[in-house]
């Protein structure tokens, strides 16, 4: 009989699962997707009612749905939340306030004690488990900015101060474990629920980005992994911890006491695309429909038709950016009257990949090594006209595995080694990790667009930045 692993990916806009044999193949998916975050002004950004729970239980059912297989034969579950976030909890492990979003401000300081139902302070993970499993548990690889880890532990710091200076009591912290160990046993009414077997393990991953590296199935130096999602960023797999870096984010990686660097990232990255479907409105769906395509395919159609270079048309991808750059504003360069929506497209993608680029070798001069390879997952991987732009831009071989979801994949790989199924992390990524299409790169483009980057990409904002500053002040 055929054995399958769960893999869940709780992210910001949706919670993806994915059943997968123990070869990495994928045999259903379901997904669910979250409510828009209640914003409100001095930068607070909250999940909605327990909206993160909500949606994990909906893409289980959904997946689950989709199972033709015999559910004993689902051996665990693993699981991966989105990182960077804060749950307060009552007693009981119920929320005592709605989850902050990694998006809002108070997550840039430490915990601040105001509400005295909060016995429980934990992240997205350990929140989830707990509604999973009804332990209080959490993965030492979700535990970044002011969390008081030990990182040459990866349990709590036995200095009483570091833990008050993160704002924080022991007694408010939940155990630690380390990806790949269990959480615990499903509870038995979920169990019940869903028709899985008594007793399935959920085992814990690590941060969303960690995870997604694992089933991208980078493990050498010379990997980097790319991640086209909302939030653009790219990461590389290292042994040690960097210090004070200057233009990447050193975290702790899905395997234990390693680490995943992660470079400066693109804010409504491929946001920007479905912006611009959804500018485009009647158009791209009439002629997709015509065509017998989805509006995405209709777009890198027409995409593709499109010189590189855009016919000289310039954007710059600052549709969101941090408080540093606050005046900063999308800006498109260069229109004339050769100038189509398909041109406006394409300018996009090469937008996010000349930025990107840019962010990956500032953190490869920092630390001072090269690449010789990109895996790019994400939902913009899909996109054969972006895998090539990149691949061009690059001038380096470009990966597009057939994982639907990375961080899918990565979470049943977790669940594989806790099993014993394979006896490492690297052994499992071996095993389930599969690449479906290989971008090769066209030396000439990479010299054009090197030109294009050097020349104009790197120099344009001390221009547009000076007149932002001026329409910033005024609207």
């Amino acid at each position: 009989m055929n054995k399958y692993i769960i893999g869940i990916d709780n992210g910001s806009q949706s919670t993806k699962v994915t059943i997968f044999d123990l070869e990495g193949n994928e045999v259903c998916y379901g997904s669910k997707l979250l409510k828009n975050l209640y914003t409100a002004e001095g930068g607070v950004a909250l999940h909605p009612d327990d909206d993160l729970w909500d949606s994990v239980l909906g893409g289980l059912k959904d997946c689950l749905s989709k199972f033709s297989g015999d559910k004993s034969s689902i051996l665990a579950v693993g699981l991966c939340t989105i990182r960077c976030c804060r749950v307060l909890l009552k007693k009981d492990g119920s929320l005592a306030y709605p989850v902050l979003s990694w998006m809002d401000k108070r997550l840039s300081a430490p915990y601040v004690h105001e509400n005295d139902e909060v016995k429980y302070v934990t992240t997205t993970s350990g929140y989830l488990a707990n509604r999973m499993t009804g332990e209080f548990r959490d993965t030492c690889s979700n535990l970044e900015l002011y969390w008081p880890i030990d990182r040459k532990t990866l349990d709590w710091s036995t200095d009483d101060q570091v833990i008050k200076d993160n704002g924080l009591k022991r007694e408010q912290l939940f155990s630690i474990i380390k990806p790949g160990e269990s959480y615990g046993p499903l509870k038995a009414e979920l169990c019940r629920e869903f028709g899985l077997k008594d007793g399935i393990q959920v085992v814990a991953t690590g941060n969303d980005k960690a995870v997604e590296v694992l089933g991208s199935g980078i493990n050498d130096d010379k990997s980097i992994m790319i991640s086209l999602g909302t939030f653009i960023s790219s990461m590389l797999l290292r042994e040690d911890y960097f210090e004070d870096a200057k233009s990447f984010f050193p975290t702790l990686a899905c395997v234990p006491f390693k680490y995943v660097y992660e470079s400066k990232g693109i804010r409504r990255g491929m946001w920007t695309v479905s912006w611009y479907k959804e500018l485009l409105g009647e158009e791209i769906i009439n002629k997709a429909n015509k065509l017998g395509v989805s509006e995405e395919e209709y777009l890198n159609q027409i995409g593709e038709t499109i010189p590189p270079g855009s016919d000289g048309l310039i954007t710059l991808l600052d549709w969101l950016n941090d408080s540093t750059y606050e005046f900063r504003k999308g800006v498109m360069l260069g229109f004339d009257h050769r100038h189509t929506s398909a041109h406006i497209y394409r300018s996009i993608l090469e937008a996010i990949s000349y930025n990107i680029k840019n962010n990956i070798h500032e953190m490869l001069d920092e630390i001072g090594t090269e690449v010789d390879n990109i895996t790019v997952i994400g939902g913009g991987s899909r996109s054969n006209l972006m895998m090539q732009i990149i691949a061009d831009m690059f001038g380096l071989l470009v990966k597009r595995n057939k994982a639907t979801s990375s961080a899918c994949l990565g979470a049943a790989i977790c669940a594989a080694k806790y099993l014993g199924i394979y006896k490492s992390f690297d052994e499992a990524m071996g095993k389930m990790v599969r690449v479906s299409e290989v971008f090769e790169p066209d030396k000439n483009l990479y010299k054009f667009y090197d030109e294009i980057n050097n020349k104009v990409i790197k120099n344009v904002r001390k221009h547009t930045d000076e007149i932002l500053k001026i329409t910033y002040s005024i609207f």
